[in-house]
């Protein structure tokens, strides 16, 4: 430490390694004499302002600056509808747990209180938790975040497995074929038999080129799938879901039908989509869906999604005996598994099914 005499009395300096930079900084503080009790005093303010200085500052990052900068680098990072449903989360937690909070105060008590407060159903509130611990764990990776050990706390709200959940998702041979009689709509009804007898998602059909079926070798070259909220064609959800589906006799006379029905005319030129749109070049997701879904009220009492018809055409695939791996690689999944867990209960038709016809066997 040393003394500079200065207009309002005396300087006490100080100097110290700061351990971020490794170059020198200087603290300094003013007393009104230079006597040994001052010269006491001002060591130990100046050592406490050397403390002060050496220890790691907690960053004030707010919630939404934190999703903001989270943004940034995932628009840059992952497929366009990757980032618009993770920012769809994060803002939801934003409203949740207040723009202004300062993450490095969050609490696991105050996050699950915020949560159970918002009176959503469980399966949403899971939904949330994990873009929010991946949100806060992103932000601990970039030093945003100085801690969350608190994560652990924040366990899982108990929500119905998820093979209970989609019992109600699947039709049957008969309810597909009845809905389908009540179809007056041509290319609504095409498409349904479509993704009923192909299993495609609706972003991969309505992205098909009419050159990418190919009648002579009877196969769908799956490669891409169309975003209706951006209004773009990307790759498709993984790796996996680029595929070749075999077309088999039932789907080739709906494709054949299917190439004729949008062959255009005079008036109207050739669309290059598969399921041409009406406005758009692509066919509308939200009017295909409102469509099947008044329809399927109407004729079976119950609504229905264009993605049932998916899980549709796998449960009935497994009930006519194809195994599960082939199931898997005809939907792209990533993992066999999914199948499984996703089918469990067409096992479980096919038990009682057997019981059923075991019942009345006479071996003696």
């Amino acid at each position: 430490m040393w003394v500079e005499k200065v207009k309002t009395g005396y300087k006490f300096v100080e100097r110290f390694t700061d351990p971020l930079t490794g170059k020198y900084r200087r603290v300094s503080v003013i007393m009104e004499k230079d006597t040994a009790q001052s010269r006491k005093t001002a060591q130990k303010a100046l050592n406490a302002k050397i403390d002060r200085a050496m220890m790691p500052q907690e960053k004030k990052i707010t919630l939404s600056q934190l999703v903001e900068y989270y943004g940034e680098e995932q628009i840059k990072t992952v497929k366009l509808q990757t980032y618009s449903r993770n920012q769809s989360a994060c803002n939801a937690l934003i409203k949740l747990l207040g723009s202004d909070t300062l993450v490095n105060r969050l609490t696991a008590g105050y996050v699950r209180e915020r949560l159970i407060a918002s009176g959503r159903e469980n399966g949403t509130l899971n939904e949330w938790l994990t873009r929010f611990k991946g949100l806060i764990k992103w932000g601990y990776r970039n030093d945003y975040v100085s801690d969350i050990s608190y994560l652990e706390k924040l366990e899982r709200f108990k929500d119905i497995p998820h093979r209970e959940k989609i019992q109600d998702k699947f039709l049957e041979t008969d309810e597909l074929k009845a809905l389908l009689d009540e179809m007056t709509v041509t290319k609504w009804k095409l498409l349904t038999e479509f993704l009923a007898l192909s299993g495609l998602r609706f972003g991969e059909a309505a992205a098909l080129y009419r050159s990418d079926v190919d009648l002579k070798e009877r196969v769908i070259h799956v490669t891409k799938t169309y975003n209706q909220n951006h209004d773009i064609v990307t790759t498709p959800k993984t790796g996996t879901s680029v595929r070749d589906v075999y077309i088999q006799d039932e789907l080739l006379s709906v494709c054949k039908m299917i190439l004729v029905s949008f062959a255009g005319s005079k008036v109207v030129p050739i669309s290059r989509m598969l399921f041409p749109g009406t406005r758009r070049e692509h066919m509308q997701f939200d009017c295909y869906a409102k469509y099947l879904r008044e329809k399927s009220e109407k004729v079976l009492g119950r609504r229905i999604t264009p993605h049932t018809l998916r899980h549709t055409h796998a449960s009935l695939l497994m009930e006519q005996g194809v195994d599960i791996d082939s199931i898997s690689r005809r939907l792209g999944h990533t993992d066999s598994r999914i199948t499984r867990d996703i089918y469990l209960h067409v096992t479980k038709k096919l038990e009682d099914q057997q019981n059923e016809r075991l019942k009345e066997v006479k071996i003696l």
